[in-house]
């Protein structure tokens, strides 16, 4: 066969090929598109034809009714409530729902106050089917196991929770699969497999640019636990998505980014009673995996620093209060550790580790040579985070914040002196106008990781990076907590949102910043195209039809300098469906 036919072959396969992805684009637009337009902007409707059923079972971190819930506590539905241990559980989903049924929803989901029972209960978690649609590049996140790929994507959850009376439980698998269609990957350097690995640090993070050139596909156990909940306290085991912190969309520490990490967990069940302050605890261990596009080879377990193991440990405290006299507020803190794994079993020096002086300097000095410039807490990363907010008791509004830090401090002098030193800062702002069965809100977020000053004089480390543990902050690819770039940059999201008997409304722009982060930081020239800009606006509906919820979304987003190189679009359609019982 001649070169000129065969040229002609692969065109027509390459046209054939764009066509098809075309005619998908469209029609997923055309769904998308009708949805929306249908969206529920007439205000309420006879409410009567509805019956609640469902929902409480599907409070998940992150999710939908999550925020829904959020809403009523802060418009008065419900009581005061600590946000920032989640996931909740069934009897915390009690505390949190609706006094009354003065709201939207009140007549699609199950959101209601209910007497208390001590036998035993089912639900279904509903299927729900989605569909996800990228034009130019992977895009999506706080989305849990998925990841969105080029092309089309499509996962599917269902499952179903029991209760009877301390003990319950929840199995809700998901799956998904992604076409994971070619794109132009950030040129970092490396060969093989590793071509796939982040852009920037490709041998100290694992966040793959693209799962490999074939179709990616996961089963997970997703948003599953079984746990019990008597005189107080709390124990069970889990693979569903934590949220630590009261942030919204950029969590600093763990969030629903990535799937849930198999762990165990025990500490208070409800705000235990101090007189002066509430306090609600949890503490989590638990085992990290990685990609096969991590640069971490060789054993499962630790072996040396050069081959630190595919497994890592996980040891994390987080705990609140909401103090006596102070309606609404909540402050905390949370320390989450990267720990490399024995394969002799889990060691007792790991268990402590959420108890461990707070300052580098006072932990016990592990060799006389040092390695990543340390000589002491070698075989660990640590993250913490000190956070607020404050949520007045039927106002609407809530305000908060939370300051993160990578790694420890040397001492408390090194703290006051340098607190933006591999630091974060995370504010927001919620609030809902709650009127004739139409719920209005507004929220805002701002999330900054920006490297500092300091830092041409200094070694700085750098946010979800990790130069010993060489995943980083993450958990099988994907980062546990803001779905923003790691190293240096920031985040903003403003939302608007509109709830009402036929569904909810949403509106929004978001700005996310990646820096690039070169070893001339400090004394070489500037570069170019040193700042990489994804500016996004998008709309989102969820309709109730019949037995059926169909949520659409579409997101565009303008990607200036995209891998520090040239400007990119990509457009992102999503359509959910789920099915009412």
């Amino acid at each position: 066969m001649s070169n000129a036919c065969i040229a002609a072959r692969v065109s027509l396969f390459e046209q054939t090929v764009r066509q098809r992805r075309m005619r998908a684009i469209s029609f997923t637009f055309a769904l998308v598109a009708s949805t929306l337009i249908g969206s529920p902007l007439t205000g309420p409707r006879d409410a009567a034809a509805q019956t609640s059923a469902g929902g409480r079972s599907e409070v998940f971190p992150g999710g939908e009714l999550e925020s829904y819930l959020r809403y009523l506590q802060t418009a008065g539905k419900s009581e005061s409530y600590p946000w920032s241990i989640r996931s909740f559980s069934p009897s915390e989903i009690d505390l949190l729902a609706a006094k009354d049924d003065d709201h939207p929803w009140a007549h699609r989901y199950d959101l209601q106050r209910r007497p208390p029972s001590s036998g035993f209960q089912w639900d279904y978690v509903r299927p729900h089917l989605t569909f996800y649609l990228n034009s130019s590049y992977p895009f999506g996140g706080n989305d849990g196991a998925v990841w969105q790929g080029k092309g089309l994507t499509t996962s599917f959850q269902g499952g179903i929770s029991a209760r009877w009376g301390p003990f319950s439980a929840i199995l809700a698998p998901v799956a998904f699969r992604a076409e994971n269609q070619s794109f132009p990957l950030f040129r970092n350097g490396e060969t093989g497999r590793l071509r796939f690995a982040d852009g920037q640090f490709p041998t100290s993070l694992d966040r793959p640019q693209r799962f490999g050139i074939d179709p990616y596909s996961q089963i997970d156990l997703g948003q599953s636990t079984l746990r019990f909940d008597l005189f107080g306290v709390a124990a069970g085991i889990s693979t569903a998505n934590q949220w630590w912190g009261p942030t919204d969309n950029y969590p600093y520490i763990l969030g629903n980014n990535a799937a849930g990490f198999p762990h165990v967990f025990f500490g208070t069940s409800h705000p235990a009673n101090l007189y002066v302050a509430r306090l609600h605890t949890r503490i989590v261990y638990g085992q990290l995996d990685q990609s096969a596009y991590s640069s971490v080879t060789g054993p499962e377990y630790f072996r040396t620093f050069a081959q630190p193991g595919k497994r890592r440990f996980m040891a994390g405290l987080i705990a609140s209060l909401q103090i006596r006299g102070a309606p609404g507020l909540e402050i905390g803190g949370a320390r989450f550790f990267h720990a490399a794994s024995d394969s002799s079993g889990i060691s007792s020096h790991n268990l402590g580790l959420p108890f461990q002086n707070l300052f580098k300097r006072s932990l016990r000095q592990e060799t006389d040579t040092a390695i990543g410039g340390d000589l002491s807490s070698l075989k660990e990363n640590q993250l913490a985070s000190i956070f607020l907010r404050w949520a007045p008791p039927g106002s609407g509004f809530e305000v908060y914040g939370e300051y993160g830090r990578e790694d420890y401090s040397a001492n408390a002098r090194d703290l006051i002196l340098e607190p933006e030193h591999e630091g974060t800062v995370n504010i927001g702002f919620r609030k809902a106008w709650l009127s004739g069965g139409v719920m209005h809100a507004l929220r805002g977020e701002v999330f900054n990781y920006e490297w500092p000053g300091g830092s041409r004089t200094r070694d700085e480390g750098l946010v979800y990076v990790h130069f010993t543990l060489r995943q980083g902050h993450t958990y099988r690819g994907q980062l546990l907590g803001a779905d923003v770039a790691p190293g240096s940059g920031g985040a903003q999201t403003l939302a608007y949102d509109m709830y009402n008997t036929k569904g909810r409304l949403t509106a929004f722009v978001s700005r996310v910043v990646n820096h690039e982060v070169r070893t001339t930081y400090r004394s070489g020239p500037a570069a170019p195209n040193g700042v990489d800009v994804m500016n996004s606006i998008g709309l989102e509906a969820t309709r109730f039809i019949g037995p059926f919820d169909v949520n659409a979304k579409l997101t565009l987003t303008d990607d200036l300098d995209r891998n520090f190189i040239t400007d990119r679009a990509n457009a992102n359609f999503q359509l959910g469906i789920r099915q009412a019982f």
